[in-house]
């Protein structure tokens, strides 16, 4: 199901995740539950994962994760600030002590020369430290590698924040 890469990295995340005593969360939008796929696809990860939130609609990124509609009026929900606010939501609304949070344009339609097909900002909170954030231009590589891509990206998101 998934690359080896992607099985490798989860991997890691996973290890860190034991050997540093933290319990890992996702809020998803475009990759709609990929990066907790990959965790999950790993025997045991359930000593680590607390859980996913797939929030694709603007409604559900406010219900679930408390985005505020304010935020996602101002920029839409393919903004850093979305990113941050879902990132935050899942450590609120979870157990986790690490969340990380994607919002981007997986394609094929859906972009604007503002906002392009392949654009993906992400973000990862942390419960006893800042809140990062990336923004990745994949390019209009097509709907699968755009999400493939942001799920590499995610996991090694996760494991520069644990490091």
């Amino acid at each position: 199901m998934f690359s080896d890469e992607i099985i490798k990295l989860a991997t890691k995340v996973l290890q860190m995740a034991r050997d540093k005593g933290l319990h890992l969360a996702t809020a998803e939008s475009c990759t709609g539950g990929l990066i907790m796929a990959a965790l999950t696809e790993i025997p045991g990860s359930s000593d680590v994962v607390d859980r996913g939130f797939i929030t694709y609609t603007n409604r559900a990124k406010m219900e679930v994760l408390g985005v505020s509609p304010e935020t996602l009026r101002i920029g839409g929900a393919v903004t850093k600030e979305t990113a941050i606010a879902m990132a935050e939501g899942a450590l609120e609304h979870s157990s986790a002590n690490i969340a990380v949070s994607v919002t981007g344009i997986a394609g094929p339609g859906g972009g604007s020369a503002e906002k392009p097909v392949g654009l993906v900002y992400m973000a990862c909170a942390r419960r006893d430290g800042e809140t990062i954030h990336e923004k990745h231009l994949f390019g209009d590589i097509g709907r699968d590698k755009v999400r493939e891509t942001t799920v590499v990206a995610a996991l090694g998101l996760f494991l520069g924040a644990m490091s």
